[in-house]
C-alpha cells in the first residue's frame, strides 16, 4: 500500500506533465494563429461577454465596448456590452485574440 507523501510525490509528477503538455499545446495553437497587415480581428457576438479584456491589451485602440439589448426577455441586464474591431486602426498584431477568454475573436483576411 502507497503512503500519502508517495501519492503526493506521483500526482505532483503527473500535474508536471499534465501541465506542461497542456503548455506545448496552447503554444502550437497561438503559433497557428494567422496574424500581420492582411488580417484584421473579427467578434464573434454571440461569444463576447464584454469583458473588456481585448481593450486592454490592444495597443492601436481598434477595440470598442458598445451595449446591446438582451435577446431574452426574462432576463433583466442593464448593460450587456459586446467588443466590436474598428477595423482600419487594427494592425493585425493578435494581442485580442490570445487575451480573449472565450475565443470570441478570431482572425480573418482583410
Amino acid at each position: 500500500m502507497s503512503s500519502r507523501e508517495e501519492v503526493a510525490f506521483r500526482r505532483g509528477g503527473m500535474q508536471k506533465r499534465i501541465r506542461m503538455a497542456l503548455n506545448a499545446a496552447k503554444a502550437e495553437e497561438r503559433s497557428n494563429i494567422k496574424g500581420g497587415e492582411t488580417t484584421v480581428a473579427f467578434v464573434n457576438e454571440g461569444q463576447c461577454i464584454g469583458c473588456d479584456q481585448c481593450t486592454i491589451v490592444c495597443d492601436d485602440d481598434a477595440i470598442e465596448l458598445y451595449d446591446k439589448e438582451m435577446n431574452n426577455p426574462l432576463i433583466k441586464v442593464d448593460i450587456n456590452r459586446k467588443a466590436k474591431v474598428l477595423r482600419d486602426p487594427c494592425t493585425g498584431c493578435r494581442l485580442c485574440v490570445l487575451a480573449c477568454p472565450t475565443d470570441a475573436i478570431i482572425m480573418i483576411d482583410r
